[in-house]
């Protein structure tokens, strides 16, 4: 039998994204944001509402970096959700990370997240039924200690997602088929 729940953001794991900008004065901003998705191959897409310090940086310097939070850095990851860029001018230095400039755009690269998408502005949408920021990815780059045979290794990154229900954090690590493999099985 069902039971009838409470309406929420209901679909688990949401991913726990990392979103790095850079400030007006060239610091590290970075939040935490549990609704983004590649909206096609090569596009970010991110449900953010402008008055988030890190919407405002992404449309002044026209850049953004998206890292994948992993368990090993729960903590940080937290922290950049709950203390506003808005209220909090040295969050970035509070946390205890550090950043690299990225190569292709002009935004920081969080070195202690084992994977990061850099990404170019596209537009901001604004609509009846959400708002978001939209972006191209233009490089990925992972630290070396997730690769295995010149590949991402997913068990390896030990990223994080969101529980919406309990607001509680789980590790996705344990691979549990091939895709675009396992249902063919069916088709027989």
């Amino acid at each position: 039998m069902r039971k009838k729940l409470d309406i929420t953001e209901g679909i688990f794991p949401m991913p726990v994204l990392m979103v790095a900008t850079y400030n007006e004065d060239g610091s590290v901003n970075v939040m935490n944001a549990a609704w983004g998705t590649m909206q096609e191959r090569g596009n970010v897409a991110l449900n953010l509402t402008e008055t988030h310090k890190t919407v405002k940086n992404i449309r002044a310097r026209g850049a953004f970096t998206v890292s994948i939070a992993d368990a090993a850095h729960v903590v940080e990851a937290d922290y950049f959700g709950v203390a506003s860029g808005n209220n909090v001018s040295d969050k970035f230095e509070k946390s205890g990370l550090t950043a690299s400039k990225s190569e292709l755009v002009d935004a920081p690269v969080i070195n202690e997240f084992p994977l990061c998408l850099e990404c170019e502005f596209i537009e901001y949408q604004d609509g009846k039924y959400g708002c978001g920021v939209i972006g191209r990815v233009v490089n990925v780059t992972a630290d070396e200690n997730v690769m295995s045979d010149g590949k991402i290794d997913m068990s390896l990154v030990n990223a994080i997602a969101f529980d919406p229900y309990t607001h509680g954090y789980y590790k996705v690590t344990e691979r549990v088929g091939e895709a675009f493999k396992d249902g063919l099985q069916l088709k027989k």
